[in-house]
This record gives structure tokens, sequence and C-alpha cells, in this order.
């Protein structure tokens, strides 16, 4: 029997869109969860396109509730309905994997600022009711499957929102302070949501001096959804790290342990129950929708242990409902090859931490990620020399670096690829500026060579583009929120240069298995920037592919003022294709031949690239 007050509740509710993530009610005919399947062969067929849901399509104006279309930092209106009804212009631009911005239920907003991009959960177990309800998000990933497209979810095991304050001063409201005189004692400001780090855990004090460890008190206003986090695990004072806002992000202990500047609160991910409870909830999300990978926020702010744990098991039970080469790769915003690539490699795990293992499943392996983002190239090749054009020896090195900083093996029930062949490479992201705003200082028509040739270097490389929603249609944002601008706007337009251009290159890119599977060699880099021959030229051979072989060999000339070509002082490179083969430019049909000596010299104008295949393997794509 329903009482009236849980009637009430229901109603609430439903007319939000929030069920729990394994709710039976009737959703249209999809009251009953999908039968898994494995959706994919290879994933570096694919091309990944992140969208931020809330900024891509309003297709539902049934869940427009707290929109403020003119605050960059508000909710906007897009949902997963508007998400499907645009996967025809996706298809066409060339895209076969939606990587979409998290799903769970959030904090509304904090200090004027909303919770539109979902990486402040509060609800675990519930969809954010702004972009609609389990029926909208399962018709997306169904009508995506139905394209032969994949659907890839982002998540957060990190943090929470800022769902609690430390009651530093004991009197059970959230206060800020200033303590000090200046002369005395030095003056210090305390915001109880958001303190400074303290390795002790934060402090209580009185009058009297320190009291010890300050409580937590969860937040309780339901207009704002500052209410205490779901499922019940995290209802638990122990569950969080207690520290404060890391202050020092090269200190391991703040790294690892602070809370997120903003007040964003740090989960204590080594313990037993918030893993066991993270592998609950977001393999929940799957067995619900039949998606077919995470990418997941955060990771160098997460001990390896809960890499090995948390991929192993969301592997393990996923495969058991019959979904198989689940892509798992993770973001660490860092320079540093080496530490983005530590969370692919095999890492034994420690013996306190097979205990979480037990009883759970099979033993803990030396497996973490699938891959990662590929931050380091994102500023040593993307900005340092597409952008800046500095010298083009700096991708040779970065490259040839992955054969000891990533993982070398293919993972145990993973995507059957070794994390260092499968790097997942952008131009840019969310969380950095657009490609255009870096060289806004730049002619029109210069800017669209640059992000032209930068695109060309991003469909060729080895791994998988990644393609931030917009870019198609040239957006120039700054850092965030101007880089997460509204695409309706746009009416979603085909036509433009740049929309074609990137159809083009997934086109090319599909048309010839080398630019996906094949091997890779780098056949010419320089260290010269100048006015020297070879400054800027860059190139690289794609070996292999299909049972038949395939080769490709790709050249880019990166300065932004004279040409440039594949020879320095006489010398001329070498490449792997045999003395007199023919090639052809996959994007223009120009011509061009192998030298007998079994070199080719390449002359390019500036900010270009050409695309070479056998001409017997060429295809002509408008």
């Amino acid at each position: 029997m329903t009482t009236p007050r849980f009637a009430r509740a229901l109603t609430l509710l439903l007319a939000l869109g929030v069920m729990p993530l394994g709710s039976c009610m009737n959703f249209d005919g999809y009251e009953d969860p999908p039968q898994l399947d494995t959706h994919v062969d290879d994933w570096r067929d694919q091309v990944i396109y992140q969208v931020l849901v809330d900024r891509f399509a309003n297709g539902d104006h049934g869940n427009d509730y707290m929109i403020d279309a003119d605050a960059p930092a508000r909710y906007h209106g897009g949902d997963w309905q508007g998400l499907e009804d645009q996967l025809p212009y996706l298809q066409e631009l060339g895209v076969t994997t939606l990587w979409i911005s998290p799903v769970v239920r959030n904090v509304e907003t904090d200090a004027n600022v909303d919770g539109y991009h979902g990486y402040w959960a509060q609800d675990f177990t519930a969809l954010n009711p702004h972009f609609g309800d389990m029926a909208a998000l399962r018709r997306l990933v169904d009508a995506a499957h139905e394209r032969d497209m994949l659907v890839i979810i982002d998540i957060v095991t990190n943090h929470v929102g800022q769902l609690f304050y430390y009651d530093i001063n004991l009197n059970g409201h959230p206060d800020e302070q200033l303590q000090g005189n200046g002369v005395d004692s030095p003056v210090t400001y305390i915001n109880e949501y958001d303190p400074d780090f303290d390795p002790r855990r934060i402090q209580s004090f009185t009058s009297l001096g320190e009291a010890g460890p300050a409580p937590i008190i969860f937040a309780s206003d339901p207009a704002s959804n500052h209410m205490p986090p779901s499922p019940a695990v995290f209802r638990n004072p122990e569950v969080y790290n207690r520290k404060g806002r890391t202050l020092n992000f090269d200190d391991p202990d703040q790294l690892v342990h602070g809370d997120f500047p903003g007040g964003l609160k740090d989960v204590d991910t080594s313990r037993c129950d918030v893993k066991r409870a993270f592998v609950d909830v977001y393999t929940e999300i799957i067995i619900q929708t039949d998606a077919d990978g995470f990418r997941i926020d955060t990771i160098k702010h997460v001990e390896h242990e809960f890499w090995r744990y948390f991929t192993q098991r969301v592997r393990q039970r996923l495969g058991q409902l019959g979904k198989h080469k689940f892509f798992m790769f993770g973001e660490a915003f860092d320079g540093r090859d080496d530490l983005v690539g530590s969370f692919t490699q095999q890492l034994p795990p420690e013996p306190t931490e097979l205990a979480c293992a037990m009883g759970t499943g099979q033993p803990l392996s030396s497996d973490q990620l699938d891959s990662a983002f590929y931050f380091p190239q994102y500023f040593q090749a993307v900005r340092d020399v597409f952008q800046q054009a500095q010298s083009t020896d700096r991708i040779q090195a970065l490259w040839q670096q992955r054969a000891t900083t990533w993982g070398t093996v293919a993972l145990v029930a993973g995507i059957e690829i070794p994390p260092a062949d499968i790097p997942v490479n952008f131009l840019d992201n969310h969380d950095v500026p657009r490609f255009l705003y870096g060289v806004a200082d730049k002619p029109e028509a210069q800017r669209r060579m640059l992000l032209h040739n930068a695109l060309t270097f991003l469909f060729t490389i080895p791994g998988v583009p990644c393609l931030y929603y917009g870019t198609e249609q040239e957006f120039a944002g700054g850092n965030d929120p101007a880089n997460r601008e509204d695409l309706w706007p746009t009416e979603f337009d085909r036509e433009n240069s740049t929309y074609r251009w990137i159809a083009k290159l997934a086109e090319v890119r599909r048309t010839y298995a080398s630019l996906r599977r094949g091997s890779w060699a780098v056949t010419w880099a320089s260290n010269r920037v100048g006015d020297e021959e070879d400054a800027g030229m860059f190139a690289f051979e794609r070996n292999g592919g299909t049972e038949s072989n395939g080769y490709a060999l790709v050249v880019f000339n990166t300065n932004q003022v004279h040409a440039s070509h594949t020879g320095f002082q006489g010398s001329a490179m070498p490449v792997l294709a045999p003395p007199g083969t023919a090639l052809k430019d996959a994007l223009t049909g120009n011509d061009y031949a192998v030298a007998a000596d079994g070199t080719i010299d390449v002359m390019l104008e500036p900010m270009s690239g050409v695309i070479l295949v056998p001409a017997g393997d060429y295809v002509a794509i408008d």
C-alpha cells in the first residue's frame, strides 16, 4: 500500500525523471533491461565525438527547468533526446562513437554555477533529470547501435559534489571566518565548505585551541540538490579523506587525497566498500543501457590499486552478461607521459589491496586501463607544433616513449589491443581552450589552414581520434566555460568547409585500414624551425592493418611561413615502399613516386599535409 507521503514523493520523482537505475517502472517498452552485447570489432576503427549533452541539442522541452541560456555556467537545455535526433548529422560527419557527459544526478547549482557538465555527482543511483529518464538514455544507445555507432559514458570515481561542510568551529552551521589580527597572529580566511589542505585531516578548533578532526555535516537543500549522497555507503563520513582543498598538485598526498578545488569532496578510493560501490553503480548503468565503454575522469587523483580492482571487476561482471571489449580510458590532465601511461601499465597488486578482491571474483592481476586521454601529445604536438610551429622532432621523441611508458600487452578480457597502440588522441576538449582560440591572433584563412592540418594529423596518427563537439562548426571559445558553447545556433550546418573536411578525413581513414590498424614508424622529423629547407616537416609510415597488408605515408609541413620538403643538405627521406612505387595523395589525387634509391622528396606548402597511398589502392573521395 502506498502511503500519501510516499505517493507525493513518487509523483515528484516522476515529474523530475528521477528514478533508481534498477526501477521497474514502465518506460514505454523499456521496462526490462536490454540483452547486453558486444557491438565493436576493433576500437581503433572508431571516431569518437565528445559531447556535453547540455550544450548539443534540446530535443525534449519537458525537462527544461532552471534554464538560463544567456549564462555560460548555467543549464541550457540539451538532452539525450536532442542527441538522438541529431545522430544523422553526426554520422554524416564520420562519427562512429559518442562520448556523452556523465549521466548521474548532480548538485543542481553551487555559487551560481550549475552542474550541467555532470562532474558534481550527488546520487549515483539516479539519472540527471535535465537530460531525460532511463527510457530516453536507452533509446539513445539503441538508436546509436542501429546505426552501427557506439556509446561511451563519462564517469567520476574521485569525488562527489559539494555535499558537506567541515564544522571547524563546532557550531553546526557552515561559516566563513577571518582568523587572526595581522599583528599577533596571521590573518587566515576559512571557508568551511572548502578549507585549505591539512595532512592530518581538517581540524576543528574553539577559542581554547584545536579540538581534533572536524566533523562533517551533510547539507540539506533540496532546491539546489545539496543533499546527502546515494547510495548509503557515501553517507558514511569515513569514506572521505577529509583533508581539504588541494593547494599543491605536485604533493602526492594532496594529489590523491585532497578535495578538488571548489569543494568537490575527495572519496577514499582505497576502501573496499567504496571500490565495490563504484563497480556496482557503474556496471548497473551499463546493464540498464548496453552502452559500450567508460571515459573516466581525474584518474591521476586516484590510487593505482583502485584502477586494478575497478577495471577488472567491471570487465568480469559485464563479460558474464555478454558484453566484451568494453573500452575504459582515463583522463589525467598532465603533460608527463610517464604519469599518464602509468595507468595503462601492468603494475602488480600490493598485498594490502588483495583483501578487497577476496570473494568478489577472480584474483586481481596487474591490468589497469585500456587507454588514456593523450594529454602529453596535446601539449607537445598539438600546441607546440601545430599551433606554435615548434620543432617536429618532439613528436617523434614523445611517440617513442610509449614503448616504455605505456602498457604494451593486451589486457585480459579487455579490448584485445595493447594500450600503447591505442592512445585516445584529441585537439581540444572541455578542460582546455579550443584549438582556434589558441591561434586567435592569426588571420581567418590561416586559422582554418592550421585547424585543417591539425585535423589531418588527428585522423592519421596511431590510436583513436576524438573530436570535441563544435570543432566541425569552428567554435573558438577560450577556457571553461567559454569553450562549452551551444551547438544548436549553428542549425547543425553540414556545408561549411570544416565539417566537410572532417567528413572527408573520416572517409579516408575508413577506406585505408593502414591508417587505423597499421604499425607506425617516423620517417622524417626536424629540429629546425627557421628558414631551413625542412623546417616544420614531419612524416610517418603506417604499414599493415589488413590481411593484404596496406600502406600509407603521411607527410606534414607545420611551418607557418614557407614551403618545406623532406630533405636536408642533399639527403632525402627513405621509406619502406619499394623503389619506383607510384603513390597518390588520398586527399587530392596528386601523384608521387618513390625514387630508385628508395627515397621520396615531398615538397609541401606551409600548414598542409598529404596522405600518400599506393596508386593501386587509391579511391577518389570527394
